[in-house]
């Protein structure tokens, strides 16, 4: 079985881990790349907040993603 990851700032993580969600805190663009590098193959879905989506750029084609809305 896959795990969901939320990948982005602090305060974007809350209430995600109520739901079984794993959680990444990433507080700069730097820190996404960094963790968005390390998450596991077991990771089937990805989801970032805006600002950790514009950070990776071409890269979110490399898993399934979602981006939360602004």
């Amino acid at each position: 079985m896959g795990r969901v990851v939320v990948l982005g700032a602090a305060a974007a993580l809350r209430g995600w881990p109520l739901a079984g969600v794993a959680t990444v805190e990433a507080a700069d663009a730097d820190a996404v790349r960094r963790e968005w590098d390390r998450l596991g193959s077991d990771t089937v879905l990805a989801v970032l907040t805006p600002e950790a989506a514009r950070a990776l750029g071409p890269a979110l084609s490399a898993r399934p993603v979602v981006v939360l809305p602004e």
